[in-house]
């Protein structure tokens, strides 16, 4: 679960890559497609036979495969000077945690610059380069910092990064997630302040963990058509079926683990400051049922009265697990959440 060079004597490339053969049975050609955080997808031909590695001092790292780039997809914000990184951050039980940054080249580091930190954490779902025109245009063109954990629960490093944080190990998801905000923290890249986070659907589950776990870490937080209530998800819709990465709740595993992953049952009524955070949640939700999304917010409400506890809900009527049922809704809902959080940081 550790990160190395192909060349030491190299730097890496932080992009995605994929391949394709065109005609296995009658040459070696192949598709070759890349993109990243700030390089939009880009078509090339290649040749496997071009693929050689006998002269040691050689540019072993270009790429001496592609035989022509055939088309690339137009870019849909400013890059211009933008900068990727890939650090690690240790987690409490020792394990680096890799993230990737996007950020200005040169930038100050005081802790002022809002950043946004994203994760998911489960069901084997890898993050990585990868180019998202929402997060430009939105954050990265207003000159805020984009930030994406690898977290345990992912699929980054194969099978066993994912079962690592299953069921009882699961605090384990969220132990990497603090540990990545805190490196971020100790960087100076940002400061609670000015560090909004997000995440949706078992992300959801995850903001609503961070929410909880540690309030005083994050300056807001969006939670997005998410898990809330552990103790009946798996009656809920499609919840019996992610049994085999939660737990069941109906057995000892309840009071075992799965109740200190429970954001709804560990809202803690004496915490006087709760971080902002927007809950958004559809209707129509066929996978993650809204019931999760209003139960909260109505709790956090309720309890919450006359203490600083900003919370904020919208629930689209339209859409099903995505949250909006065509690209104008997309945008709204898209465009709402990142006001949200550069309006709370960029005032800090």
């Amino acid at each position: 679960n550790r990160l190395h060079l192909v060349y030491e004597d190299k730097e890496a490339k932080i992009r995605a890559c994929h391949a394709g053969s065109i005609d296995p049975y009658e040459n070696d050609d192949f598709w070759f497609t890349t993109s990243g955080y700030t390089q939009p997808s880009t078509l090339y031909y290649a040749d496997a036979t071009k693929v050689t590695f006998e002269d040691e001092d050689a540019q072993h790292y270009q790429d001496n495969f592609i035989v022509d780039k055939l088309k690339t997809l137009p870019p849909q914000y400013d890059s211009e000077g933008l900068a990727v990184t890939q650090r690690e951050a240790k987690s409490a039980d020792g394990t680096m945690i890799p993230y990737f940054v996007v950020s200005k080249e040169g930038m100050k580091l005081d802790g002022s610059t809002p950043t946004l930190l994203y994760g998911y954490g489960g069901f084997e779902v890898s993050l990585g380069p990868k180019y998202i025109a929402t997060s430009g245009i939105a954050w990265l063109e207003r000159g805020g910092v984009y930030v994406e954990a690898n977290i345990r629960g992912g699929g980054e490093f194969g099978p066993k990064w994912h079962q690592a944080a299953l069921k009882e190990n699961r605090n384990k998801s969220y132990e990497d997630f603090i540990a990545v905000a805190e490196d971020l923290i100790a960087n100076k890249i940002c400061k609670p302040s000015t560090l909004a986070t997000r995440g949706g659907s078992n992300g959801g589950l995850l903001m609503g963990n961070m929410y909880t776990m540690r309030p005083d870490l994050f300056g807001a937080v969006h939670c997005a058509v998410p898990l809330l209530d552990m103790k009946k998800y798996h009656k809920l819709l499609a919840g019996a079926s992610w049994m085999a990465e939660y737990g069941d709740p109906d057995t000892n595993e309840w009071d075992d683990f799965l109740y200190k992953y429970s954001p709804y049952h560990n809202i803690d009524p004496n915490v006087e400051k709760y971080p902002p955070m927007l809950v958004t949640t559809s209707t129509r939700d066929d996978r993650v049922h809204p019931a999760h999304a209003r139960k909260m917010v109505k709790k956090l409400w309720d309890l919450g009265e006359g203490k600083d506890w900003p919370v904020y809900y919208y629930e689209n009527i339209e859409g099903g697990h995505g949250g909006a049922a065509d690209s104008k809704q997309s945008a709204f809902m898209t465009s709402l959440a990142y006001d949200f959080m550069w309006d709370v940081c960029s005032k800090s």
